[in-house]
């Protein structure tokens, strides 16, 4: 029952966007620091794919049980555990002695980020009932992503440059602790009158099988694609992949409803999800690289290069939003997968010395694509699920992007990340070449 006074929806969406700015900023940030964390750590190649990827994995793979105890046992408490686990891997990750220390730690902010984002979609989609209000809150949830975006580079390079790398996990603390105050105060507590059990079996498989896919794509590379342990980790993948979708088709209650996956709008904001930020992922880890080590910039400004990326996306989110609202979704999705191609298209020729306009102009056209599509991607998910399952439902769009980053970050970094500062531009033109192909063919199957 919900013990609180009726509060204001713009309210709510507030104190759940914050938990966005931070954990989106996050992400930017540690980016930015990645070639001063591998100077500091002494870090491979391998090292920095892991220190992205522990992350994106862990939340990937604890998503689906976040939404679906957000639903059992309440959204608000989930919500303020989420940020408190947040908060705890924050510090640690300020305290890490080395690489594999710092990839534990990140795995527990994993944790804390697995239980924000999709309760606050939750806590978003249970507030505006109404389906143009909820896309314009949706709208105004991917500019603030567009936000933390432009601040964060900005943050993390200026912090990285005067303090040190290790301070850029400090400003998580006071943003997570009034966030956690704000909650208490204006978010009542809220769950549906029934919800699933927990799948402790599906919950494994999935674990197993993003672990295994994403630590073969990491390491193969240096071992050798025909490596025993490499053909083991896809042979793993796959394995689990099997068995979770024959486990799941017999549960009456399952992690994963299959039957979601008849409806071909969602399949498709899915699939969509996935290639545009694994694009988008690689995109900010190579290029974190490119213009620190490569064309030697210092962090801030590396930082202020990769602002208009974030521009573009502040200014798109909530246009997509309105678009969304407006019933034109499919426009939106094909002008994002057009966007992400020209941006793949003018990095396909990057060298040591490509023009700054170049890059800014191809910066500003990636960021484009990922503002335009992310509206439709999540209101596809959230619309065809019941309410009363919307942590599930904001789940699995999350899910799909978590999927996708930690897929661009290993892709990439297989490709291009360990060559030399004087190679590293070239080594990099196969990931845009494929993220060229992908976008292209992302099919624009949302309504």
């Amino acid at each position: 029952m919900n013990k609180h006074p009726p509060v204001r929806p713009y309210l709510i969406l507030a104190v759940c966007c914050s938990s966005l700015l931070m954990v989106s900023m996050d992400v930017t940030i540690v980016n930015v620091a990645l070639p001063a964390i591998r100077r500091d750590l002494q870090a491979s190649a391998s090292g920095l794919q892991w220190s992205i990827d522990g992350y994106t994995l862990v939340v990937a793979s604890f998503l689906l049980l976040a939404g679906s105890t957000a639903d059992r046992l309440g959204r608000r408490r989930t919500f303020q555990a989420g940020l408190a686990f947040f908060i705890l891997g924050s510090l640690l990750c300020s305290l890490a002695p080395n690489t594999t220390s710092l990839v534990a730690f990140r795995a527990v902010q994993a944790l804390g980020g697995a239980m924000l984002n999709p309760v606050a979609m939750s806590i978003i989609v249970n507030t505006f009932l109404d389906p143009k209000e909820r896309a314009r809150a949706i709208g105004i949830w991917g500019a603030v992503f567009g936000v933390s975006m432009a601040i964060g580079p900005l943050v993390g390079g200026l912090l990285t440059q005067t303090i040190g790398w290790r301070s850029i996990f400090w400003i998580n603390v006071p943003i997570g602790l009034a966030a956690i105050a704000l909650t208490a105060k204006f978010i009542p507590e809220s769950k549906p009158t029934s919800s699933r059990r927990f799948d402790p079996v599906a919950q494994l498989l999935i674990v197993v099988l993003l672990g295994a896919v994403t630590s073969a794509v990491i390491e193969g590379r240096r071992l050798g694609w025909s490596a025993p342990p490499i053909v083991a980790g896809f042979v793993i993948a796959s394995v689990a992949l099997a068995a979770l979708l024959a486990y799941e088709s017999r549960r009456l209650e399952p992690m994963i409803d299959l039957r979601f996956f008849r409806s071909a709008p969602f399949t498709g904001a899915t699939l969509t999800a996935v290639i545009a930020f694994a694009a988008f992922s690689g995109f900010l880890f190579l290029n974190s690289l490119y213009l620190q080590d490569t064309r030697g910039l210092k962090p801030l400004a590396a930082g202020l290069c990769t602002l208009p990326a974030a521009l573009a996306m502040v200014v798109c989110s909530p246009l997509s939003g309105r678009l969304v609202g407006a019933g034109r979704s499919r426009f939106a999705v094909v002008t994002a997968g057009l966007s992400m191609t020209a941006g793949s298209l003018l990095l396909t020729t990057l060298r040591p010395d490509t023009p700054l306009v170049q890059l800014v102009i191809a910066y500003a056209v990636f960021g484009t694509g990922l503002g335009l599509v992310n509206a439709p991607i999540t209101n596809a998910a959230v619309s065809g699920m019941p309410r009363a399952q919307a942590g599930v439902a904001s789940a699995f769009a999350s899910t799909s992007r978590q999927v996708g980053a930690s897929l661009g970050v290993a892709i990439a970094g297989s490709i291009a990340g360990s060559a030399r500062a004087a190679y590293f531009a070239e080594a990099t033109h196969p990931v845009w070449c494929w993220s060229l192909v992908t976008a292209r063919r992302s099919r624009p199957w949302v309504s």
